[in-house]
C-alpha cells in the first residue's frame, strides 16, 4: 500500500530502505503539509547511504528531520548512544529508528557502522557532522572514516530555514583524502542557514 504524493514530499524509489504505511506516517505528512516545510529534490534510489544534514543549531532539527523522514516513508537510522535505551525512553526510542552504539566497546564506532552496513542490504544512516548544535571550527570525520570504510556514498542535506526547505544536495564518494573531502563537503552548505545559524 502507498499513499498519494503530497506536494514537498518526495516519492521514494525502491531500492530506498522504507517504512509500512502507518498511522503515524499519515500524521507526519498531515503536519508538514500545514507546516511550509518541505524537501527539494529526489532522494538516489541506493539501498546503502549515509546522509548528513547541516547546519545543526536546535533541537527543532531533529523534530523537523523525524517528521520529514516518517512522513516520506524513509526507514533512516540516527546513532545514538546506546545508554540511551537502557532509559525510560528506550522502547520509543527504538522505534524512533536510533541505532545504538557502544561508546567503550573495543571495537570503535567506524568498526561498529561499518559491520552493520555489511549485515544489511537495505540501510540508510543520518549523521549530523558538526557533532553538535554550537558553533564549530572542523566537523567530525567519523561519517567520512565510516563512508570510506563501508564503502557507501554520502548524501548532503541541507538545512534552510527562512525558506523551510530540507534541500537534497550533490552524492558525494569519499576519495581518501579526508581534509580535501571535508573542504569540499563543507563548502556545499554555504547559504544555507539554521535556526539560529549557519555552518
Amino acid at each position: 500500500m502507498t499513499l498519494p504524493p503530497v506536494d514537498g514530499i518526495p516519492v521514494l524509489g525502491p531500492n530506498i530502505p522504507q517504512l509500512p504505511v502507518s498511522r503515524w506516517m499519515r500524521i507526519c505528512r498531515w503536519v508538514i503539509k500545514r507546516s511550509g516545510w518541505r524537501v527539494v529534490g529526489d532522494m538516489p534510489n541506493l539501498p546503502k547511504v549515509i546522509l548528513i544534514g547541516a547546519p545543526h543549531s536546535s533541537y527543532w532539527d531533529g523534530v523537523w528531520g523525524l517528521l520529514v523522514k516518517s512522513a516520506m516513508g524513509m526507514d533512516v537510522g540516527v546513532m545514538i548512544k546506546r545508554e540511551v535505551l537502557n532509559g525510560p525512553l528506550g522502547p520509543v526510542v527504538r522505534r524512533l529508528g536510533m541505532i545504538p552504539i557502544d561508546r567503550s566497546a573495543a571495537t570503535n564506532v567506524v568498526d561498529q557502522m561499518v559491520k552493520r552496513f555489511a549485515e544489511h542490504e537495505k540501510m540508510w544512516v543520518a549523521i549530523a557532522p558538526e557533532g553538535t548544535r554550537k558553533p564549530v571550527k572542523q566537523w567530525k570525520s567519523g561519517f567520512l572514516r565510516i563512508a570510506r570504510a563501508a564503502g557507501v556514498p554520502i548524501q548532503t542535506v541541507f538545512i534552510d530555514y527562512p525558506t523551510k526547505t530540507f534541500t537534497v544536495g550533490p552524492l558525494v564518494h569519499a576519495s581518501g583524502d579526508m581534509e580535501a573531502d571535508m573542504t569540499r563537503i563543507r563548502a556545499m552548505f554555504a547559504g544555507y542557514r539554521g535556526k539560529h545559524r549557519g555552518v
